[in-house]
């Protein structure tokens, strides 16, 4: 039971001192997670109250399935942001038919994680490339924040992708608000300031670190208090200051996601691709937080938690969810030593649902609008373009493509695009095996690249490295060299295949070694294997190649060296 509740693994051994540690860090994470859930379920289309409810339900199953003991999950930008433009294809933002088509989305996306996890596939994050990832999420980083421009100018502008959102914010620039500007650019100067200015004057001022922290993680609650405290004292709605509204009162409301066929094959490739870019930002944030622990995390676990948490979303007025970077190491740092702390969070979050929800009535969009902007802006990594450039032309090319495609086509092509570049990439370099001819270093039984060392060869003997598993994209690769290299008329008389690296041969390469083997026995050359692996000769064992090799199959290369070494010495 423990390997699908990890819950009863540290429950065993929470003690007086984890529960102390982890109301703290639950204090901290409320705190930071009021302002921020309202504001993603803006960023998402919805009421402001959808962001709390994602906040809650969420975090306690992920609680009971998952297996970080610091992840705190619940919206977050580049989810809401992909929300936003699936839901938006099916329904009108503001509409019922809109928040029931972000519940199904959270079911689907729930359900494709949790049977993904079931069937063990949380391998599926490695086709998704760093570089590729990172140039997604930038790309998602400039389009939020342009997104929230119109707030801040309090100008009604719409669009999907970064042409048409400039080309809205340029058409209504003449209807700005100036008041919303004035509160839009205070709230996210202060922002700003707060999060890299606070902290560091606090401590100047002898304010202990861990009240320092608080405070600087609160930034975003005094933006609120403040701007609505304006609003409410001078009347500023009556000026044009679009406001919250009215957000229910209450807990999380028991809700259907709608299940109509039609609607579930229009959102279920958005939801495939939100589960796996929420997937790998997840596990990714879980297991660099995990590592300075040396704690575990277990993929495919990961999985079934994070799909029970969208799970709770979809049926508690919530939309999809997944680990946040920024509250997860808020989480980390303010001590949470096991989950706890975020069912802590969820408690202090549904408490604000209930009684703190009526205050939220004259908040300005406006500060909400700053809040994302700062969050996201953090997300923004062009550095990246000029490490790829140095270091690989095609990851660049990568990445490039993939931010181009996010800004100017939409998220979902964005994310689209990404996966298929990185799947394509991975093809094409295992495509091209690195094979290279080597050599024995002298004095040693080492064989190395002929082209990068002083080695010993012999013009009767060819020894190719192959680094890289065979099959069926790249067998003809190696069939092609061993031709070119063994041509009439050259004296080479053995040839051996050392594979140290090769860790598979399927079926197509087994056919090509086949007719490799078949090609140098007429030409009267030797075909050896040395340094194969044991789980690639047994598949080897008992196929026609060996039994019909034309040569041996040797245990270390510096064995078929001298073995052949003294044979085609003794033939001479």
């Amino acid at each position: 039971m423990r390997r699908y509740l990890p819950i009863l693994d540290w429950g065993r051994s929470y003690n007086r001192a984890s529960l102390t540690s982890d109301l703290i860090a639950a204090v901290i994470v409320t705190i930071m997670l009021i302002p921020q859930s309202l504001a993603y379920a803006l960023l998402a289309g919805l009421p402001p109250e959808a962001g709390i409810y994602a906040s809650i339900a969420p975090i306690l199953l992920y609680a009971v399935f998952g297996t970080s003991r610091a992840l705190a999950v619940g919206p977050v930008a580049v989810v809401s942001l992909m929300t936003a433009a699936a839901v938006g294809e099916v329904a009108a933002e503001g509409t019922a038919g809109y928040a029931s088509a972000a519940l199904t989305l959270a079911a689907l996306s729930g359900g494709i994680l949790m049977l993904l996890g079931l069937l063990r596939l949380g391998f599926i994050a490695n086709f998704l490339s760093h570089p590729v990832i990172s140039g997604f999420i930038t790309a998602s980083g400039l389009l939020i924040a342009t997104s929230q421009l119109k707030h801040i100018l309090g100008i009604d502008a719409g669009g999907r992708t970064l042409p048409e959102m400039l080309a809205g914010l340029w058409r209504h620039l003449g209807e700005t608000n100036p008041v919303t500007l004035v509160i839009g650019i205070c709230a996210t100067a202060f922002l700003f300031w707060a999060r890299r200015r606070l902290r560091p004057a606090l401590a100047r001022l002898g304010t202990p670190p861990v009240l320092a922290d608080v405070l600087t993680k609160a930034g975003p609650v005094a933006a609120v208090v403040v701007t609505t405290l304006a609003v409410r004292l001078f009347d500023l709605d009556a000026r044009g200051v679009a406001v919250v509204g009215v957000v229910p009162q209450s807990l999380p409301p028991f809700t259907l996601p709608g299940l109509s066929p039609e609607l579930i094959g229009r959102l279920a490739l958005p939801a495939l691709l939100i589960s796996i870019i929420g997937f790998v930002e997840s596990i990714s944030v879980a297991q660099t937080l995990a590592a300075k622990r040396r704690q575990r995390i277990d993929p495919d676990q990961e999985l079934i938690g994070l799909g029970a948490a969208n799970l709770g979303a979809a049926f508690t007025g919530g939309y999809p969810v997944t680990g946040g970077f920024a509250r997860s190491v808020v989480n980390f740092d303010a001590g949470a030593e096991t989950p706890a702390a975020g069912a802590f969070t969820a408690i202090g979050l549904a408490i604000a649902a209930v009684a703190l929800t009526p205050l939220l009535h004259d908040l300005p969009t406006a500060t909400l609008a700053a809040t994302i902007i700062v969050a996201v802006l953090g997300l923004v990594d062009l550095s990246i373009l000029k490490k790829t450039w140095a270091y690989s032309r095609a990851d660049f090319t990568a990445v490039s493509a993939t931010i181009a495609v996010t800004l100017l086509v939409g998220v979902e092509a964005g994310v689209a695009s990404g996966v298929g570049l990185s799947v394509l990439m991975h093809l094409y370099k295992a495509s091209r095996p690195h094979v290279a001819e080597v050599g024995l270093v002298p004095g040693t039984q080492h064989f190395r690249n002929i082209n990068r060392h002083d080695v010993v060869t012999s013009e009767r003997l060819l020894t190719l490295r192959v680094d890289e598993s065979l099959f069926f994209v790249n067998a003809r690769v190696l069939e092609d060299l061993i031709q070119r290299r063994v041509t009439e008329g050259c004296a080479i008389t053995d040839v051996v295949l050392m594979c140290s690296a090769v860790n598979a041969v399927d079926y197509s390469a087994l056919e090509s070694l086949e007719a490799i083997n078949q090609r140098l026995r007429d030409m009267g050359v030797g075909l050896h294997l040395s340094e194969v692996k044991g789980p690639v000769m047994d598949r080897l064992a008992a196929t026609a190649l060996i039994r019909e090799l034309n040569g041996r199959v040797f245990l270390s290369q510096y064995d078929a060296w001298a073995a052949l070494s003294k044979n085609r010495a003794a033939q001479a």
